[in-house]
């Protein structure tokens, strides 16, 4: 898309040619919309010029058939490289019509002084405006004022007037789903990539995605933001994602379901990504942008095939199997890079802009900390050129090299040596947030339990809170940081400056994190505080020394399990788990966590004989290192007797259960939450081997002391409520175990959300209860839909979805539906025979209702 708008049809008179530049042209659509619902006819290039147009010509043409030319003011409107110049001169300088008037018809849609020449033209603003008070100025700027034809109305107070209904909203105005930040206000110089990228978005094709790829620090978040904000208008939701983790992006997801009213409750992360973008697919008018993706296909899988808008920014030039239109961002040109200085730093002569804007390279990240520096400490821009020269490879020396600039090193390290003679405090600070994740940081970690971890000046500091603000207030002064009310966040480059000088740091660091970590991972009330610290272990998991800390990654991992985001804690625990081995040995307490919680997930996920291998091993390890009664041997225990149980090996599980059980109550007490999952799992193999009545009593026990000791909610409460009913069932107490089932679904609804494991478990237990008392119709309903969710959380070949599958056919042959019960069945069979083998006893199971279903 280029500066200027026009036509009709070609040849005939229009009434209104819009002249405008690329960046306001939300402002010139949105008036030409107006004007065409007032009977006029509008020339715009965005609607009415196509590709391989000659734009000289069109332009020429349209000024010379249209009646009039409207004029859209704005910073942009007049820059230098304008084709917008050629059209306002051209018509300024026709002679006036009869009326004595002029073609030329000047609005206003930001805040700008026009040029001398111009300043004689009486104007309207358009901006500043509900939309009605901007329709009303724009018409009146077009047709000339009125008289009104009706009764005026009584002058309303402030606030009365209501935005008019239909058509898009007036430019400035934001959806009411919207998480962007706010707009740089010193933002300059991208009105042609801006105008492009809406061009391309907009162009029909199959460019509904765009890839904004660039070095660190040009300036395609900043275009991103700009985009959002001056085209938010057009969008019913627009939604900001951080996706340097693609691990975290189901949180932010999670989010946006929260936002737009899709979800309540707490739901897996995993499976509210897959709600959120089928619900995307099905919506028109929205705006999902991806920033910092370490590549294009990193989010291939989260892109909506829908007729919305996706803006993704990566560092990365790789390619992606998405169909995404590269868009190459690079640095600023000259007279931008200088403007950009200038808008920060008014004072700044023009030539001192220029040197300084040079110097950094034109990098926009690196002007905007330069000026920022200047705007701050006063230095002028000989002081701050020297203190560039003086070390001009700085801390990036070892870094990333070819494209990146070394310029921006030199301005951090400038930012954190004046801040750091200023403010011993504040430079401390720096260096322990650069080497954690470049998320927000709590700034309740630093008056918390991990307070006393605070080196010293800063412990003290932070103690104050009138020094701790004043503090915070002078690192975001040297632009070194954002700092909101409850967090700070450091720029990932400005990390990658700092970070090398933060040895002497570093102990506090993981201290701090560890100080930092709720004490349980089971209690849902404390997950936000896990999804906050999780970020942060990701960065100093694999790298720190610090045993507490590493103890503290493996109770992350078991957070994720418990959120049922298996497959991301199964490749962290993977990688933990290797690269801690090769630091330390086979044998170290971290190392076996991490391989117990990698057996988890690999049990979680349904992959038995890996889980199985992998408990084995750390049993005997801990064994031998810890001995028989520690509370990690007997954890290993116990995790290796649930993989055998879900193997079918129910007697060689039953044992170890037993075992297991009498440990904890010697070691721990009849009380304690391992005692508890004991005795709740030794319930579950009782009753497969057959002893009902046993198995029914110590479920009843468990769950009454679980009740006591953890409370209604808990999830080893909940559970302890579905194995319960499950019990009662076995016994023929169906409907005592069909009204616990109830109870336990719509207490996990609400605490673990919709479609988590857990809660899909208890849903395909209550599909099993109604059938029993007649009511199939019902029980095939929840059954259908159950099915349906676990396989998508879960998975086509997870076991529990397999069970849900073949309860499915049962139900379906009890309704007379004997050929798609038959079908089903026999899709469950060879599931079961690839996943869990031909004698596992759900396999058997599948083998005899197949039988069944053959002879019907």
């Amino acid at each position: 898309m280029v500066d200027g708008m026009g036509q009709a049809s070609a040849g005939d008179r229009v009434d209104v040619f819009i002249s405008y530049a690329g960046p306001d042209r939300p402002w010139a659509e949105w008036a030409a919309q107006q004007l065409e619902r007032r009977g006029m006819s509008v020339e715009l290039a965005a609607w009415d010029w196509g590709a391989g147009d000659n734009f000289v010509v069109r332009m020429n043409d349209a000024l010379r058939r249209a009646d009039q030319v409207l004029a859209m003011y704005s910073p942009a409107y007049f820059g230098d490289e304008r084709f917008t110049t050629e059209e306002w001169t051209a018509v300024l300088a026709e002679p006036r019509d009869q009326r004595d008037r002029r073609r030329l018809v000047p609005v206003r849609v930001a805040q700008v002084t026009p040029p001398p020449i111009l300043q004689a033209l009486v104007f309207r603003d358009l901006f500043g405006l509900t939309e009605q008070q901007a329709r009303q100025a724009l018409l009146e700027a077009v047709t000339g004022p009125a008289r009104p034809a009706g009764e005026v109305p009584f002058p309303a107070g402030p606030g009365s007037v209501s935005q008019a209904s239909g058509g898009v909203r007036v430019p400035g105005s934001l959806p009411a789903v919207w998480n962007v930040r706010r707009r740089n206000p010193a933002f300059t110089g991208r009105g042609r990539e801006l105008a492009g990228l809406r061009g391309r978005l907009c162009s029909g094709e199959r460019a509904l995605v765009q890839a904004l790829q660039g070095i660190g620090g040009v300036g395609k978040t900043e275009l991103a933001v700009e985009y959002a904000h001056l085209f938010g208008n057009e969008y019913d939701l627009v939604w900001w994602i951080d996706a340097e983790r693609p691990e975290l992006i189901g949180e932010q997801l999670a989010a946006l379901a929260s936002a737009a009213g899709w979800a309540t409750g707490s739901t897996a992360a995993p499976v509210l990504a897959d709600a959120v973008l089928s619900r995307l697919r099905r919506e028109p008018g929205w705006l999902l942008v991806y920033d910092n993706a370490e590549t294009v296909s990193a989010v291939a899988d989260l892109i909506p095939d829908g007729t919305g808008h996706v803006v993704i920014t990566s560092r990365s030039r790789q390619g992606s199997g998405v169909a995404a239109a590269p868009v190459e961002v690079d640095v600023l040109d000259r007279s931008a890079s200088s403007r950009l200085v200038r808008e920060i730093v008014p004072t700044l002569p023009v030539a001192d802009a220029d040197r300084l804007a040079a110097a950094v390279g034109h990098l926009p990240l690196a002007l905007n900390q330069a000026a920022g520096l200047l705007a701050e400490t006063r230095m002028t821009a000989d002081e701050y050129l020297g203190e560039l020269s003086a070390n001009p490879v700085g801390l990036l020396g070892e870094g990333p090299t070819g494209r990146y600039p070394q310029s921006l090193a030199a301005v951090v390290t400038a930012s954190m040596r004046h801040l750091t003679e200023r403010d011993e405090a504040a430079g401390q600070l720096m260096r322990l947030v650069a080497v954690l994740a470049p998320e927000p940081v709590p700034l309740s970690w630093l008056t918390g339990p991990g307070a006393q971890t605070l080196p010293e000046p800063l412990a003290t500091i932070a103690a104050s809170t009138v020094a701790r603000r004043r503090m915070l207030g002078r690192v975001a002064a040297f632009g070194l940081a954002r700092i909101d009310t409850d967090t700070m966040q450091v720029h990932r480059l400005t990390q990658a400056v700092i970070a090398p000088t933060s040895t002497p740091e570093i102990g506090h660091v993981d201290r701090l994190l560890a100080a930092a970590a709720p004490d349980d991972q089971g209690d849902p009330a404390l997950w936000t505080r896990w999804a906050i610290l999780l970020p942060h272990l990701l960065v100093r998991a694999t790298t720190t020394t610090n045993h507490a800390l590493r103890s503290i990654a493996g109770n992350g991992l078991f957070y994720l399990l418990l959120r049922g985001e298996y497959r991301t804690a199964r490749a962290l625990a993977q990688d933990w788990h290797q690269q801690w081995r090769q630091a330390v040995g086979p044998d170290d307490p971290a190392v076996l966590m991490a391989a117990a919680q990698l057996a988890n997930s690999h049990l979680q996920l349904g992959e038995y004989e890996p889980a199985r291998r992998l408990h084995e091993d750390t049993l005997a390890r801990r064994r031998r290192v810890f001995g028989d009664d520690h509370r990690d041997t007997l954890s290993s225990a116990s995790n290796l007797a649930a993989t055998l149980s879900a193997m079918g090996e129910h007697e060689r599980a039953c044992r170890l259960d037993e075992e297991t059980l009498a440990g904890r109550r010697r070691v721990l007490g009849d009380d304690h939450p391992d005692t508890l999952i004991s005795a709740s799992n030794l319930a579950i193999e009782l009753s497969e081997l057959g002893e009902y009545e046993r198995a029914r009593r110590l479920e009843e026990d468990t769950f009454a002391r679980r009740r006591q000791v953890l409370g209604d909610d808990h999830p080893d409460t909940l559970r302890s409520a579905s194995n319960l009913a499950n019990r009662l069932s076995e016994l023929g107490e169906y409907e005592r175990g069909r009204h616990l089932d109830e109870d336990t679904l719509a207490r996990r609804r609400r605490v673990l959300g919709e479609d988590h494991p857990d809660t899909l478990t208890s849903a395909s237990n209550l599909a099993i209860r109604p059938a029993r008392l007649g009511q199939y119709e019902q029980a095939r309903h929840l059954n259908e839909e159950t099915l349906a969710r676990q396989r998508r959380v879960l998975g086509e070949d997870h076991p529990d979805t397999l069970t849900s599958a073949s309860n499915l056919a049962v139900r379906l042959a009890q309704l007379g539906e004997y050929e798609r019960a038959r079908r089903l069945e026999e899709d469950t069979l060879a599931r079961r025979r690839r996943v869990l083998g031909d004698d596992h006893p759900d396999t058997l199971t599948s083998a005899s209702n197949l039988a069944v279903r053959l002879a019907q």
